[in-house]
């Protein structure tokens, strides 16, 4: 008479059990933030437009630079730390009144806030010095930079990858040239590795070709052409230990839009100009595969722009100016890494109509939460989103 008692009451535990389990999963699965934009806004402190802004992976804050004319004729400037989690400005770290501007120019290494000063000194006479904020949550400038570029040469970026001790950065000819020259950089000790002096300026200095870098290979992946509708773009591969540089032609069409790679996997991930398509290549073999953007019909008004990827969670997030999944606005598409669509984020809106800076998109994967321009038309905050 035991036995039946205590079948029962097993039956009952593994019941109750799986009740339980199920109802964890559930409210887990219901504790998950909704993808899209979060209703976190940053507001630049004084109202100026935004000079490019990043946040710390391994961190709790971000860093912004903007700049409002005033009607004396002088620029408030200024950069500042804020909050990932409220959008709340933390503090001026530096900030002037008179022709002077600073750039962003992002997070390097783990936590290094880095960004650029042009100080006017006359008409077409700009004195460019660079500083950092080690580390960024000591919200101070610590030091300076000094990458190996002359007066000839404009800093255009440093590669957005955080926790690796070196970044890539490229620089541009201002005389004429339009000779490109890529190095990496470890930005908190201030020291700098070969230089990589790359002729082919009808694909490589036309425009500034946008880079990513390559931790595992030591590469600076670029993406090139000469922009013509309907070509093929070009990759550059700048070896940043040897100093040498080698190309291939690429898939998709038209200039390339944005890059990013998955260095572990070694698979990048571009967007070009004329098709509304998202390319993913294997880096060992120089060949790859295009995927094209939800609802485009390859049409170029709905072409991706910035790319960038998630090492945690391995996600490539692409971002499209003008959507062709939402009625208005813009969008972010989250893809894994074969391609396969994972999220379609909207309601946001970063047209670049207006912005010095082109947008583009910061990520914290430890928390799948980031940050994009918009939606003010003036450019003078950047909006919140999970994924």
């Amino acid at each position: 008479m035991l036995r039946p008692k205590k079948i029962v009451n097993l039956s009952s535990a593994i019941l109750f059990c799986f009740c339980s389990v199920s109802s964890l999963s559930f409210a887990q699965a219901d504790a998950k933030s909704p993808v899209g934009p979060n209703g976190i806004l940053v507001k630049s402190k004084f109202g100026g437009q935004i000079f490019g802004f990043d946040i710390d992976q391994n961190g709790s804050e971000g860093v912004l630079a903007e700049a409002l004319t005033q009607s004396n004729g002088n620029v408030l400037a200024a950069v500042e730390t804020f909050d990932q989690k409220s959008g709340k400005i933390l503090k001026v770290v530096t900030q002037t009144d008179t022709q002077d501007d600073f750039i962003t120019l992002g997070i390097a290494g783990t936590s290094v806030g880095l960004f650029e000063h042009e100080h006017v000194i006359s008409f077409l006479n700009v004195q460019r010095t660079f500083n950092v904020i080690n580390p960024l949550s000591g919200n101070k400038v610590t030091g300076k930079w000094t990458p190996p570029i002359g007066k000839t040469h404009l800093l255009n970026q440093v590669s957005r990858t955080q926790g690796s001790t070196n970044n890539a950065v490229l620089a541009m000819d201002n005389s004429g040239n339009f000779i490109t020259w890529v190095f990496s950089s470890d930005v908190a000790a201030n020291t700098f590795g070969p230089t990589v002096k790359i002729q082919d300026t009808l694909d490589f200095g036309s425009v500034p070709p946008p880079m990513a870098y390559d931790t595992e290979t030591n590469q600076a992946i670029l993406g090139g052409g000469d922009g013509c509708f309907g070509c093929f773009p070009v990759i550059g591969l700048a070896d940043l230990t040897h100093g040498t540089f080698s190309k291939f032609t690429g898939i998709g069409f038209g200039f390339v839009n944005g890059i990013a790679v998955d260095s572990e996997d070694g698979i990048f991930v571009t967007t070009t100009e004329d098709d509304a398509s998202v390319e993913f290549y294997t880096l060992a073999t120089e060949t790859g595969f295009t995927v094209v953007l939800p609802n485009s019909g390859e049409d170029q008004i709905f072409s991706g722009a910035d790319v960038e990827y998630d090492p945690i969670n391995k996600l490539f997030l692409v971002a499209q100016p003008v959507s062709s999944s939402s009625s208005s606005g813009s969008s972010i598409y989250v893809y894994d890494t074969n391609g396969v669509l994972q999220e379609t984020l909207s309601g946001f809106s970063f047209s670049n109509a207006f912005n010095v800076i082109a947008a583009h998109i910061a990520i914290n994967p430890s928390t799948r939460t980031g940050f994009i321009d918009g939606p003010d038309t003036g450019v003078t905050e950047i909006q919140g989103f999970s994924y």
